[in-house]
């Protein structure tokens, strides 16, 4: 599925949430929804799901403009997260699975189907509250796939797991991309944003401020900062090429941290240096989407 905004506004009274937001989601990405609490993103994953509607621009899927029943199609975990407590597992999610259109055949069949990939077919008789809080958040995942729609749209999805089931939930995303799942994610970890995601818009103060491919956007900010291992138990050189930001001796190595000055290019560098000692490896350090993050949204108005 293919999903698209354009110039979405919504105002809250004299607050105005999204001023002209356009994001366009790619079929079969991962794309990241980031921003800072109350940039506006989960308004605009509330008029994407059409829980509330814009009060201008307009939401487009496959080029055409959305349709009440195109929420069928759509698979959404919200941040604020809800089960009944008192319900029993198994029948918690064939209610759901219900009421996003599956047959009582196909809801009992898929049921058992996703909680024995998720390793808890044994809890299907127990009540929700006797869950832990990862279980349920399976669970919530669970409720949110089980109709297999083409879009998924994750808020803050990894809150609540451990590592390990933070990484099972990583390749379930992987797997659902690879079957040409489109997938919005919306998350402060900025971890899973450069392990997943191919495309980013960043909200901040209800703009888009920056927006783009992953790699394209970490190579824009980059500054020139390269690490280097050399061999021998020392680095001790000078030039105009670049400066000594640190090393340290690393066995029979020295890792050693440069930024090149800006009218040198990375060949120039390592002919010097290649010059004077033998080099073992040679990087460049790109920033992290938790850096580009920071400094973009701390800039002023």
């Amino acid at each position: 599925m293919y999903l698209e905004t354009r110039d979405i506004v919504k105002r809250y009274g004299n607050h105005t949430a999204l001023n002209g937001v356009s994001v366009q989601v790619p079929k079969g990405c991962i794309y990241g929804l980031l921003g800072p609490n109350g940039a506006g993103k989960s308004s605009l994953i509330r008029i994407i799901n059409r829980i509330t509607a814009p009060d201008e621009g307009k939401v487009f899927i496959d080029g055409r403009e959305s349709v009440g029943d195109d929420i069928f199609n759509i698979g959404y975990l919200p941040e604020e997260r809800g089960l009944y407590k008192k319900m029993k597992v198994g029948e918690h999610v064939v209610f759901l699975a219900r009421l996003r259109g599956l047959s009582k055949e196909e809801a009992h069949e898929k049921t058992r189907y996703w909680l024995r990939k998720f390793d808890i077919l044994s809890w299907e008789n127990k009540k929700v509250e006797e869950l832990s809080k990862g279980m349920q958040q399976k669970i919530q995942f669970i409720v949110t796939a089980i109709h297999e729609p083409d879009l998924y749209i994750l808020d803050e999805p990894f809150s609540g797991f451990d590592p390990v089931n933070a990484e099972l939930l990583k390749n379930e995303l992987l797997e659902l991309k690879a079957l040409g799942k489109t997938i919005i994610l919306s998350t402060h970890n900025m971890e899973s944003v450069e392990e997943l995601c191919d495309e980013i818009s960043l909200i901040d103060r209800s703009k888009v401020v920056l927006q783009g491919n992953v790699k394209e956007i970490r190579s824009q900010y980059r500054k020139h900062i390269f690490r280097l291992n050399v061999a021998g138990d020392s680095f001790d050189m000078e030039s105009p090429r670049f400066a000594i930001l640190s090393q340290s001796v690393d066995k029979d190595s020295v890792v050693v941290r440069i930024r090149r000055n800006g009218e040198s290019t990375n060949s120039d560098l390592l002919r010097e240096i290649a010059s004077k000692y033998e080099i073992v490896s040679f990087e460049e350090e790109l920033p992290s989407m938790n850096d580009i993050f920071i400094q973009v949204v701390s800039k002023p108005v």
